[in-house]
This record gives C-alpha cells, sequence and structure tokens, in this order.
C-alpha cells in the first residue's frame, strides 16, 4: 500500500480506515470513509462496529492482502455491492452478481406505492366480506401480484414480506437473474421467519411451466420476457415493474460503475428510454382485473412522455405521478379505465 503519507509499522484498523478514506478521496471515489469501512468489514467479516469496538487491532499479512485487493476492484470502479455481493434494500440485504442490477433507495418509492395499494385492496376485500350476502363466501387473500423483470427480486420480495399471505409471480429474461431471485427469497423467508401462505387464492393461475418456486410458498419466478410465459385470461390486481428507462445514447455517458459493471440489458430503454415502458403499457390492460392497476418506476425526466404514450393506449384513467425522496417523479400509477 502506497501513499504519500507515513506508512504506519504495523497496520491496525483505525491506522487502515484513515489511509485508505485518502487513497480513496486521491482515486475521486465517492463516500471514501463509508467505501473503506464497507471493505474493511467484508474483508475481516465483521460489523461496522466492531471497526471501533476494536481499533487498535493489528492485521495480519493475510487479511492485508484481502483488503487490498478489495481496495483495488473499487478504484477500478467496480460497485461496492458487486464486491461484497450484497445491497441493502427497503429492510433486507440481497445479494447481488453482475448478472442483475444493483437495487436502489429511489426503487423503494415503487416498493411503497405497490404496499400501499395492496393495503387499500384489502381494505376494500374486508368490506366485501362483511357486506356479501353469502356468509360462507369469502373474498380474503384474493389479490395477485405480478413484476415483470423482477432482477435480483428484491422488488418482490420486499412486497411479499409487509403481504405474506397473497400470491405473486415475477419474470425475468435472464436465467442468471431469476436464479439470484430465487436465491435471495429463500434467504429471506428463512432469516426472518416469515409466514407463507396456507393455501393460494381460489381463483387459478395459468402460467407456463417454466416457473421456479422461491423460500416463500407464494412466490414464484419465471424465466421469460415481460408477459410471454402469462396465458391470455389470466389477471392480476397489480402489476409492478422497473424496466430500463434509460435511452441508447445516453448510456455511454452513466457514471463508469454503471456503464461498465451493471447489466445493459436492465439499463437499455431503447432510443427515447421509454421502449421497454410503452411495450408494458401496451400490453398490460389484457392481464388487469377491471380494478387493476399497473405500477412503474420511470426516469425523473420523463413524465411528459409516458403520460402521452399511456394516454394514448385508451386503456388507463389519468395517470398519477409518484415522486420519490428527492422530489423527482419516479412512479407512474396507472389504473385499468372503468368501461361503463
Amino acid at each position: 500500500m502506497r501513499l504519500n503519507q507515513t506508512v504506519p509499522d504495523t497496520w491496525t484498523i483505525i491506522n487502515l480506515l484513515s489511509w485508505t478514506e485518502g487513497y480513496f478521496k486521491s482515486s475521486d471515489i465517492d463516500s471514501p470513509r463509508l467505501t473503506a469501512e464497507i471493505l474493511l468489514c467484508h474483508a475481516l467479516n465483521i460489523r461496522r462496529l466492531d471497526l471501533y469496538l476494536q481499533f487498535d487491532r493489528p492485521l495480519n499479512k493475510g487479511e492485508l492482502a484481502t483488503y487490498k485487493s478489495l481496495i483495488k476492484r473499487r478504484v477500478r470502479r467496480e460497485p461496492v455491492a458487486y464486491i461484497t455481493g450484497t445491497k441493502g434494500f427497503w429492510d433486507s440485504q440481497f445479494l447481488v452478481t453482475p448478472d442483475v442490477l444493483i437495487p436502489r433507495p429511489d426503487t423503494e418509492t415503487l416498493v411503497e406505492a405497490a404496499v400501499n395499494l395492496i393495503k387499500n385492496k384489502r381494505v376494500e376485500q374486508e368490506q366485501l366480506n362483511k357486506n356479501y350476502r353469502y356468509k360462507d363466501t369469502i373474498f380474503r387473500n384474493t389479490i395477485r401480484v405480478l413484476e415483470l423483470g423482477t432482477g435480483s427480486g428484491a422488488i418482490s420480495i420486499s412486497i411479499a414480506k409487509e403481504h405474506p399471505d397473497l400470491i405473486f409471480f415475477a419474470t425475468d429474461i435472464s436465467p442468471k437473474a431469476a436464479m439470484i431471485a430465487k436465491q435471495n427469497s429463500i434467504c429471506a423467508s428463512m432469516s426472518d421467519s416469515l409466514p407463507l401462505s396456507e393455501s393460494l387464492p381460489n381463483k387459478s393461475i395459468s402460467i407456463s411451466d417454466n416457473t421456479s418456486v422461491s423460500g416463500f410458498t407464494n412466490l414464484f419466478f419465471i424465466t421469460a420476457s415481460w408477459f410471454s410465459p402469462i396465458k391470455q385470461g389470466t389477471k392480476f390486481d397489480v402489476i409492478v415493474s422497473n424496466p430500463p428507462y434509460i435511452s441508447t445514447d445516453d448510456i455511454k455517458t452513466l457514471q463508469q460503475d454503471v456503464r461498465d459493471y451493471e447489466p445493459l440489458l436492465a439499463l437499455d430503454g431503447g432510443a427515447d428510454g421509454i421502449s421497454c415502458l410503452r411495450e408494458i403499457m401496451v400490453s398490460a390492460p389484457d392481464y388487469l382485473e377491471p380494478d387493476g392497476v399497473l405500477l412503474m418506476e420511470m426516469g425523473f425526466d420523463q413524465k411528459k412522455k409516458v403520460e402521452h404514450e399511456a394516454l394514448k393506449t385508451r386503456q388507463y384513467e389519468q395517470p398519477v405521478f409518484i415522486k420519490d425522496y428527492a422530489g423527482h417523479d419516479r412512479v407512474v400509477y396507472l389504473e385499468k379505465l372503468k368501461r361503463v
């Protein structure tokens, strides 16, 4: 390890962190101190709190070699999440590899919108239960959710943790991504001791055979493109998606961390950036219940284009846009048009 500063005789946790912070600053690495802490925790397999509880602990040659290799990878602009193999999202840690997009805080806006929408639909169904004339017929647990382009599975899994008794299907064109999503679901269902659904909804769902059961008994991952495995006549109450929405020409302007490491398939939204959103908007009404809703993440500057395309389908009510925590339009809420 070399830098224009004094090198200590013994590398302890605290002086190694200070050295790395300076090195990352000189290499223009974002959040240099935090990055140093995360990588050192990963190298030593300890918690961030332990870095300061054991601040004077010396590192042996093997530990230093491991940490040095991580530093080199980050300086080459490899994302921290790919180096450590995990990323925090919503209230869980998810396994990530270069086969899946790294979950981002902006996408929690989509999860929050879906969770709240499902809560409202449950209230409506409970009211139907109370008012329905035949008391032996109930409407509980009939809400069905479909995610398109699941990637790591972070969206579906996060929603399923909030509503573990519903049924979820998630598609992804990448077999490797679907496998990562399944692994994440198994980890989430085991580590959090989540209740699993006792039975599936009383309405059958027709899905192709290319389906993989996850750690939740009510969450299934399908290797396929968008709606292709969903048979005609199958309906969902909620469809969610975080599709690619960066225009092809803008890909080359992205930060090196993203451009050179994250899967292009999950980034490239075509010439105008909304080709995937457009395709989903056109097809989704055929798979939505009469009061069903499509929720999609989009670029912060795509509101006008998305609104225009949604209204052009003549299949949705007036689009509603939901802002992320930075105040940007991030999620479009499209309710299926009510027919008279």
